[in-house]
């Protein structure tokens, strides 16, 4: 017989559902995580980390096609769609038997199936249509003091826009395309849609991006979002913002689209199409309305420790709000497991989680932006330092790109960062733990930054804001 009773059950094995199960079996928890699909969830499976080998791939590509412009030769330069998919699918596997890896050395059970909360403290399992792996607990019912909802989001669907899977594409299928259109239309410009969109113009195809809003990557800072468009544009995507699609019009091998901008429609006919119009929470089919657990725009509502109103019950990640970021959601985790052993963590600040998109150029932020602090009625300085006044990125062949910090002028508290550039998903970390450790422009300045390093470039905008840049 199964043992069926725990002391923390995990609903989804996301990355918030998995860093959650092992933290809580380091605080000594008894703990089981419950999955019907995929170890890992949709970002180790099908979301941030398969998305970033397809992107390799074309980044490499791109370079090949390029050579010459660092004195190399590489003839007869093209790719194999096929061997591109395999390869993202393989970094998923690898990861997914990873996370299994991790339950087993963290001693956390893994229970197969699709769960619903009866009560309080008790859940029901069901068979679900997928593989259980070796050594997971079967189906049935289970009970534990502490249920943590960690279900993750899906697509959103707009009416009229509905995917089919064949012309009409989500991530899933766009993640994993039999061959490469020829044309593309994405509908959104987050993130998703905006990687989407890269990937596939440097492997060659026409690609146009519509945005309802008036700015592409609409999180973003004005200036940061600006730069990177002019970049997208001379790289060959159309952009088409403040402008809405309204139908779509399915033919055998293509589709064309009904385009509303500046009060005059348009069509627009491309072979492929991928809705990239934002997720929603992964509410239903959990018992939550018989629970009277309270949501709000198809996500569950918690307080800064991720309990809901109902006691016993907690939610993290993507099903508790956005941002809808994995490191958000493994954070958060960390906080409600620590928070249930009576640790007192510290609250999660949303404001000091980066954001990242891996596009071509790279765009990273953490903060205020610049509209935001004004609206706010902050008195502040920025700073700005350029890509072409670094020696590493004339050196790299990649001298495009802008670093973006924006200070309280009265406390020199560091609100606001934003990049745009090549590697700066991996820069705008060195900001995040300035802020969190709420260092001013004085301790940044007298910083040692090593040389040379694209690293500079951020001592440097911190510089311009106080009007003692050095490199430019």
């Amino acid at each position: 017989m199964a043992d069926t009773n725990f002391d923390v059950l995990i609903i989804g094995s996301g990355p918030g559902g998995y860093v959650t199960a092992i933290r809580a079996a380091q605080l000594g928890f008894k703990t089981a995580i419950i999955e019907r699909d995929y170890l890992g969830g949709i970002c180790l499976n099908w979301g941030c980390i398969p998305t970033k080998a397809l992107l390799r791939s074309a980044e490499i590509f791109h370079y090949m096609q390029h050579a010459k412009d660092y004195g190399l030769k590489a003839d007869n330069v093209g790719y194999d769609p096929k061997a591109v998919v395999a390869r993202s699918r393989a970094v998923a596997k690898r990861l997914n038997d990873g996370v299994g890896f991790l339950m087993k050395k963290n001693k956390v059970s893994v229970i197969w199936g699709e769960a619903a909360i009866d009560a309080p403290g008790k859940v029901t399992v069901k068979a679900s249509k997928s593989e259980a792996p070796k050594g997971a607990l079967p189906p049935g019912a289970y009970q534990a003091k502490h249920i943590i909802i960690a279900t993750g989001a899906r697509p959103r669907v707009l009416p009229g826009l509905e995917p089919d899977k064949k012309l009409v594409w989500t991530y899933f299928e766009a993640m994993a395309p039999p061959s490469i259109p020829k044309s593309l239309l994405v509908i959104g410009s987050g993130a998703i849609g905006i990687e989407f969109a890269s990937f596939y113009r440097t492997l060659g195809a026409e690609v146009t991006v519509v945005e309802v809003l008036p700015q592409i990557l609409p999180v973003e800072d004005h200036e940061i979002q600006t730069f990177a468009r002019k970049s997208f544009e001379k790289q060959g995507i159309k952009i088409l913002t403040n402008a809405k699609v309204t139908k779509l019009d399915k033919k055998s091998d293509s589709v064309t689209a009904a385009i509303e901008e500046g009060g005059k429609t348009q069509t627009i006919t491309a072979e492929r199409v991928i809705s990239a119009v934002g997720v929603t929470g992964n509410i239903e089919n959990l018992g939550l309305e018989k629970l009277g657990l309270k949501t709000e725009r198809g996500c569950i509502v918690v307080d800064p420790f991720s309990k809901t109103n109902v006691p016993g019950l907690y939610a993290i990640g993507d099903v508790a709000g956005p941002p809808m970021l994995a490191h958000k959601a493994e954070h958060e985790g960390v906080v409600c497991i620590e928070a249930i052993k009576g640790l007192q963590p510290h609250p999660m600040n949303k404001l000091l989680i980066p954001g990242c998109t891996y596009c071509s150029p790279q765009i990273a932020s953490v903060g205020l932006t610049e509209q935001a602090a004004k609206d706010k009625k902050i008195d502040i300085r920025v700073g700005r330092f350029p890509f072409v006044g670094n020696g590493k990125a004339i050196a790299l062949g990649e001298d495009q790109g802008l670093v973006k910090v924006i200070f309280d002028k009265k406390t020199g508290q560091l609100l606001g960062a934003h990049m745009v550039g090549i590697e700066v998903t991996e820069l705008i970390q060195g900001y995040v733990v300035a802020m969190n450790l709420e260092t001013t422009e004085e301790e940044l300045m007298h910083t040692v930054f090593p040389h040379p390093t694209l690293s500079e470039m951020m001592k440097e905008a911190v510089l311009d804001a106080y009007g003692r840049v050095l490199n430019m």
